[in-house]
């Protein structure tokens, strides 16, 4: 119930004559007294659930838990007559899955998904897509130790702090197996994104602990999945390679952990993309790649070196190309100013933490507050960013096709500006392979 202010003057209104005051309230008639009388009036109170959905005209919510009965996601606004199976799908979840080598954790999933809406004879219907993962390997003993004593940064604590309860064993909604109803989706929006504007979106590990790839090393323009997927740590320079699972295997073998960093491109995406002020594209991109378990940084363009130059050092001059097409001699920029993409390669670094999971002794405290020490148990991976190279990949595609659906809405319902503005549409997009029995529908 709500409450509401309605005011009544009882003096200097009354009708033609009113006798019914007393000499001493005709007395305050000027000027008149306002009684304030308070009326209750109903009022609808809304409690929205948070935290466990991204997007605004492709929307993606994830549910699940890391030892519970699987995980998943349910995408509202896929546009419809896409084609879309499992092994659409599947290939990115196999890239993210456990188990895949030495370097990840040796947990065993197939991680294989199953399409139980939206998608109606190989064809999506525009309505929401159910994707849903089973959990096949659980260990929820492991996880005794961690149901009286906090593991060191984890989020066993604060998950404590704030709901006064928690999924224990694997660590509930914090394990990095939520990541499943992120990939999923986030293999159908680049499906969306190289149709449509022929966006691709690669990403690739650039650093592990101390082994750092220099950047000069890697050619943004002609990089390929397959360079990328050449090896198990998924640099796609095969020298640093080695030296990165090396720095894993050091680690991995004491029951240690180290962290690195994931760069992530986007070739070819549509400018226009994003929105001032509070909605700039990589605001979005920032957002989305930090709500990734374990990271701990981000940063585009130029990023944080940017900070040792000059303007004139830093700045990205323009030039006319060949096509007539306003382009930038660098980027420096990473593809977007002002908020928005200028149709430059979008690329973007996101720093990932050690696992804090680790077999070696601690100090922590238990739930009723007493010290004590801790070894963790259970199978977790000794550095994250091998696995976290598709996770990276879907959250980028997640907003790319969210950030298009939106300039398509507001920019691109009526004919646009020829002299400054470019079709959102490639001249020659890919084509969908259609399902054998497109024709029918």
């Amino acid at each position: 119930m709500a409450s509401s202010l309605t005011s009544k003057s009882i003096l200097g209104s009354t009708k033609p004559g009113s006798s019914s005051l007393s000499p001493e309230l005709r007395r305050l008639s000027s000027p008149a007294v306002q009684i304030s009388i308070r009326t209750q009036t109903k009022k609808n109170l809304q409690i929205q659930a948070t935290g466990s959905s991204y997007g605004t005209h492709f929307r993606v919510s994830t549910f699940g838990e890391s030892h519970g009965g699987g995980v998943g996601c349910i995408i509202d606004g896929c546009p419809p007559r896409i084609p879309l199976s499992e092994s659409d799908l599947q290939f990115d979840l196999d890239r993210r899955r456990p188990g895949q080598s030495r370097i990840t954790t040796p947990r065993k999933e197939t991680d294989t998904c199953r399409i139980s809406s939206g998608v109606s004879e190989g064809m999506t219907t525009g309505t929401p897509i159910h994707v849903f993962v089973p959990n096949t390997d659980q260990r929820g003993l492991d996880y005794s130790e961690m149901s009286v004593a906090y593991r060191p940064s984890h989020a066993d604590a604060t998950y404590d702090m704030k709901y006064g309860v928690r999924s224990v064993q694997g660590g509930g909604r914090s394990s990095a197996r939520e990541t499943i109803g992120r990939v999923a989706p986030g293999a159908l929006a680049k499906k969306i994104l190289k149709q449509f504007a022929g966006t691709e979106i690669l990403a690739y590990v650039s650093q592990v602990h101390q082994v750092v790839l220099p950047e000069d090393l890697v050619d943004h323009e002609n990089l390929t999945l397959e360079q990328i997927e050449n090896n198990i740590v998924r640099c796609p320079n095969p020298e640093y390679a080695e030296k990165m699972i090396a720095a894993i295997d050091a680690v991995r073998t004491k029951g240690n952990s180290v962290g690195g960093v994931v760069t992530c491109i986007a070739r070819n995406a549509p400018r226009g993309l994003g929105t001032p002020v509070f909605d700039k594209l990589e605001a979005e991109l920032a957002k989305a790649c930090m709500s990734l378990p374990a990271t701990k940084g981000f940063e585009f363009g130029s990023g944080f070196s940017g900070t040792f130059l000059t303007g004139l050092e830093h700045n990205d001059e323009f030039y006319a190309d060949e096509n007539g097409r306003i382009r930038t001699k660098t980027n420096r920029s990473g593809g977007i100013q002002g908020g928005i993409s200028n149709g430059e390669i979008i690329n973007m670094r996101v720093a990932f933490k050690p696992t804090s999971t680790i077999g070696r002794k601690q100090n922590t405290v238990t739930r009723d507050k007493k010290e004590t020490e801790m070894i963790a148990r259970g199978r977790h991976d000794p550095c994250v960013v091998p696995r976290a190279v598709p996770m990276v990949e879907a959250m980028v595609a997640l907003v790319l096709v969210d950030q298009l659906m939106a300039q398509y809405a507001q920019c691109h319902l009526f004919p646009i500006n020829p002299e400054l503005q470019e079709p959102l549409r490639t001249a020659s997009p890919v084509e969908f392979e259609q399902p054998q029995n497109a024709a029918a529908l």
